[in-house]
């Protein structure tokens, strides 16, 4: 009875609330032709309707729950002063606008918006074009980014910034964005508990997507293609990373994840074609690869040391010119139960298992790393001559790293 009670009491202030919350139009020819005057005259709850047009506009701050919505067509422009939407309030919902000329500086890192310790906020459907950075969460959590697509036009990685970024923001989902020629596509530093879901991260000058001593972030049915690197996960712990794609990841250091000091992660069920490497691993344990697919890379697995107790099973290696290039002791790393391309052992009692155990590193892949310009004698006769003679006697390759259980067929994912 208490508890009925308690809740028709709040029922009861909610109702005259939202009986009150209101809809006030901007437009150019309308008594309220500025979206900083309809801010600053909105109560909380309100929602302001922004028609099309063009706004010069920047420094908006919200600082009470609102929503400021657009019909299309819709545009701020920025004209270049600094950042355009700064939201300071629990419960604000940004929907639809096109914003454009957001200032640069390297001192303020100006962006489209800003959300600054807020919780429960909504940011969908905006087109920003040529920004600095585009969306930055401060300090925010519990809330979603979506649906937004943002086009930059950054050269190089010193005079840009990032599309998306969270910095100690927890907690928060960041799904269907697309992100084009920013520095990093989307960021995260110090930022735990996210999902980052179905985002197309492309053309990005350094990293699609980039981690920086976050945890426990979940990212699943991404994108990554044509980055200086797909993803960087950095001084992180407990990641999860499945059902992903990675690819046309092209240059000197083009990868399309890499791992440096990464700890606790699943990698699974995901796509790597056409990278420079797919995985550049260095420094990183406890590293859990199942059902990959490595289709045409350069460097399949390029594992740079001090990796220990990393698992590599139920992967398929399909025709890359190296698929493990390996250097350091084996630390209790475990490759088993792969297919292998490469692979002409038999199987005799028809098991679907290898009855030679495979061989993954390559003398050549051993001598490229020393002299990078032999990779000119890539599928020579002389180099297939050379790894032959390597497998039967290993000399400079790890005698013992090799999969015990090779599969004979590609094998299906689930």
């Amino acid at each position: 009875m208490y508890k009925k009670t308690q809740l028709i009491i709040l029922i009861g202030f909610l109702i005259p609330f939202f009986s009150m919350a209101t809809t006030i139009e901007v437009c150019q020819n309308c008594e309220i032709n500025r979206i900083a005057k309809a801010i600053e005259l909105a109560k909380e709850g309100d929602t302001i309707l922004v028609k099309k047009g063009t706004y010069q506009e920047t420094g908006l701050t919200i600082d009470k729950p609102l929503t400021l919505k657009t019909e299309e067509g819709a545009i701020i422009d920025g004209q270049n002063q600094g950042e355009i939407i700064l939201i300071t309030s629990d419960g604000v919902t940004i929907d639809g606008f096109e914003i454009i000329n957001v200032g640069s500086s390297h001192l303020e890192d100006y962006s489209a918006v800003r959300i600054r310790r807020s919780e429960q906020f909504l940011i969908q459907n905006l087109i920003v074009r040529n920004p600095f950075f585009a969306i930055y969460l401060e300090k925010s959590k519990n809330g979603i980014v979506r649906n937004n697509k943002i086009y930059g036009n950054a050269k190089s990685e010193f005079n840009s910034g990032n599309g998306i970024q969270l910095w100690y923001s927890h907690e928060n989902l960041i799904e269907n964005n697309e992100v084009l020629q920013m520095r990093d596509g989307i960021y995260f530093e110090f930022s735990n508990h996210n999902t980052i879901n179905n985002n197309i991260s492309q053309n990005n000058v350094r990293y699609g997507l980039h981690f920086m001593f976050s945890h426990n972030d979940l990212i699943k049915g991404n994108s990554y293609i044509n980055n200086g690197a797909g993803i960087a996960i950095m001084f992180s712990k407990h990641m999860k990373m499945h059902h992903n794609t990675f690819q046309d990841n092209w240059g000197s250091a083009a990868y399309g994840v890499l791992l440096k000091e990464a700890v606790d992660a699943e990698i699974t069920h995901n796509t790597f074609q056409r990278n420079t490497t797919a995985i550049n691993v260095e420094g990183s344990t406890r590293i859990n690869y199942k059902h990959n697919d490595f289709i045409s890379n350069g460097w399949a697995i390029n594992s740079r040391g001090a990796n220990y107790k990393n698992i590599f099973t139920k992967n398929n290696f399909l025709n890359n010119s190296f698929d493990l290039a390996y250097k350091g002791g084996m630390n209790n790393n475990s490759f088993n139960g792969n297919y292998w391309s490469d692979y002409n052992g038999y199987d005799l009692n028809r098991d679907g298992i290898g009855d030679v155990p495979y061989r993954p590193v390559k003398l050549f892949s051993h001598l490229v790393h020393k002299s990078p310009e032999a990779i000119i004698l890539l599928r020579s006769m002389f180099i297939d001559i050379v790894d032959f003679s390597e497998k039967v006697s290993p000399v400079f390759t790890p005698d013992k790293l090799i999969d015990e259980s090779p599969s004979m067929k590609m094998i299906t994912h689930d």
